[in-house]
């Protein structure tokens, strides 16, 4: 399936869009919690989306192609990846896109036209052709630079995990930060919801992800469990490449931020394999990416661990607190490259946070200090820290400006 490869450089320019339906990976949306749901949101089968939507300013894959059942596979394809295609039905249309798609379909049917326009060489072209008994195609594939030929039906899987690629490389990976309580009622899920709110007042795309099943859905920490979207119920069954843009657009937006959460149903644990799933898609189209976990770690924890870029262990300043924290370190050390500490005051034995986290042999993160008045607020369903002022709002600033800069993911 694979023809000679040459990479090329490239101008850019403005697109003709033919707008697909996002994500087929995902279960339909239910929006019986209220509202409505998110926008730029559908499902496949429930046809085009309407006229007069938003239309993504990204430059989007092109494919040119006059073959009507050629489009119709390649469309389908890029539903199933969650991508939207720009369409040329001629050189001239292509031309006019060829320097900024990420990524070009050239249809076997234009490809030799195509090649007789001599296009600026550029990678990412791939040639896509339903007649495998056309010696000519990989010459052609040649005058257009293409790196593959693929050949249709055999080559469809392939061809989804590469437009879904296409769109999504360079995107980068978020800042992954998992949050663990050294015991019960730590403050852990108080610190991941307030930490990731911090992140959506840099203006960076996060994900708050709920990673507890016995935890009552962090969702409600952050006054958003009437908002309507997937949580973990509906994706159980996630496997395999999901698109990362599509996935933000399906889980509910709460204040900017999007979540993972849990429903107020029956709580199930989490397949390893949705967690890896879902963690890849959201570490590609996020800036940060917040997980809050068990102490006592399952598989998917586990999964997620292996993601992070900082765990946060969450220790009262409290002596048992202490010895139980010891034990959740030496289990979560296992899976990390980098645990820190994150102590939580009032200490009343005048424990500091330097003599927790050295007796821990953990570096130390942060302080919780104290904070009046946050516990009712979270009682109201206040999202906490959103006023970026008190203690714990300090404390998320200090974290996230000892973390690497995020790479600026932008969805797809």
């Amino acid at each position: 399936m694979c023809s000679p490869s040459q990479p090329l450089p490239a101008p850019p320019v403005p697109t003709s869009r033919v707008v697909l339906p996002q994500a087929v990976h995902l279960p339909r949306q239910s929006t019986k919690r209220g509202g409505r749901p998110p926008k730029r949101w559908w499902h496949p089968q429930s046809g085009p989306p309407p006229r007069g939507g938003p239309v993504p300013a990204d430059p989007l894959p092109l494919l040119l192609t006059g073959d009507p059942e050629l489009l119709d596979d390649v469309l389908r394809l890029g539903a199933a990846a969650g991508v939207e295609v720009t369409v040329a039905a001629d050189v001239g249309a292509a031309r006019r896109a060829w320097s900024l798609a990420p990524l070009v379909l050239v249809g076997g049917d234009l490809a030799q036209a195509l090649g007789a326009s001599a296009p600026p060489r550029r990678p990412d072209v791939l040639v896509v052709s339903h007649d495998l008994d056309d010696a000519a195609v990989w010459q052609r594939a040649v005058s257009v630079g293409a790196e593959h030929v693929v050949f249709l039906p055999d080559g469809e899987a392939w061809l989804v995990d590469r437009l879904a690629e296409g769109v999504e490389r360079g995107l980068g990976d978020a800042v992954t930060v998992c949050t663990i309580g050294g015991r019960g009622g730590a403050g852990a899920t108080t610190l991941a919801a307030a930490l990731a709110l911090a992140g959506t007042d840099r203006a960076w795309r996060t994900l708050l992800v709920d990673g507890d099943p016995l935890g009552g859905g962090i969702d409600m920490v952050i006054g958003g469990e009437d908002a309507a979207g997937l949580r973990w119920p509906d994706l159980t069954a996630t496997r395999g490449r999901v698109s990362g843009p599509a996935l933000r657009e399906a889980l509910p937006e709460i204040g900017g931020l999007t979540v993972l959460s849990w429903d107020r149903s029956n709580p199930l644990s989490i397949p390893v394999e949705a967690m890896r799933a879902l963690l890849t898609a959201g570490r590609r189209s996020s800036d940060l990416v917040v997980v809050d976990l068990p102490r006592r770690l399952d598989a998917a924890a586990e999964e997620a661990l292996a993601h992070c870029t900082v765990a946060l262990l969450v220790v009262p300043a409290e002596i048992r607190a202490v010895a139980a924290a010891a034990r959740v370190a030496a289990a979560v050390s296992l899976h990390t490259a980098d645990l820190r500490a994150v102590v939580r005051g009032p200490a009343p034995s005048g424990l500091t946070g330097a003599m927790i986290a050295d007796s821990l042999a953990l570096p130390l993160a942060g302080e919780m200090r104290a904070e009046p008045g946050l516990a009712s607020a979270l009682e109201r369903g206040e999202p906490p820290a959103r006023r970026g002022k008190g203690p714990l709002a300090r404390l998320c600033a200090g974290l996230l400006d000892a973390m690497p800069a995020p790479g600026r993911a932008a969805a797809a």
